[in-house]
């Protein structure tokens, strides 16, 4: 069956959230070097990249990576095409009829056609907390993003975020959906287990369902 990539790949000049660590890799030992093999030690931001958010992200005493059920990350899913409207931009939550949420357990939200993860862009959509509300009364399990953040860059409240908490709802964030069309697919996107974690990199793939698949 066909498979998507959906990942960001991880490189130095991979786009940081302001102030967070960007992406580095440092080799440890080099068979150049007379080393039996070539090993390397990585520091970044968990938030770089593609990656889910622990509930320990935005409440202090939600679980943390290690503890977050796997479920959500496995399964069927759908991709929708979204624009976001306003300033700071936000996904109209009128642009999630329940029509077209109907049977959905995962969504994936493309937000632009076009998508480079080593460019910042401080204006990207976000989810917002109408949206989120949207998703989470619908009953989806999880929601992804092709953008940095459920919300907007300069957000302090982290709605969007805490909506979809309240409805224990996962997240998938900086995917990239370019090449995707619209339509059901089964997701893989599993979470490091990191103990004390707030976030993890995921590696996120969408193949496409069989063709008998009801």
């Amino acid at each position: 069956m066909r498979y998507w990539d959906i990942s960001e790949p991880l490189e130095p000049q991979s786009a940081t959230f302001p102030g967070d660590t960007p992406f580095s890799q440092e080799w440890v030992a080099r068979q150049e070097r007379g080393a039996s093999c070539n090993v390397s030690s990585i520091r970044m931001s968990t938030h770089v990249g593609t990656h889910t958010d622990a509930p320990l992200h935005y409440d202090g005493k939600g679980a943390d990576m290690a503890s977050v059920p796997l479920d959500a990350y496995l399964g069927r899913c759908r991709v929708i095409a979204v624009r976001g409207e306003g300033s700071p931009s936000l996904v109209p939550a009128s642009a999630l009829p329940p029509a077209k949420l109907r049977g959905a357990e995962r969504v994936l939200l493309r937000t632009s056609e076009a998508h480079d993860h080593r460019v910042w862009n401080h204006g990207f959509t976000a989810l917002g907390p109408a949206a989120a509300k949207a998703l989470a009364d619908a009953g989806v399990k999880l929601v992804g993003i092709d953008t940095p953040s459920m919300d907007h860059a300069d957000s302090k409240d982290l709605s969007g975020h805490h909506a979809l908490y309240k409805g224990r709802v996962a997240i998938l964030e900086n995917l990239d959906l370019c090449g995707v069309p619209e339509g059901d697919y089964e997701l893989i996107a599993l979470p490091l287990r990191i103990v004390g974690g707030d976030s993890s990199p995921v590696r996120a793939i969408l193949r496409e369902l069989p063709t008998d698949h009801p």
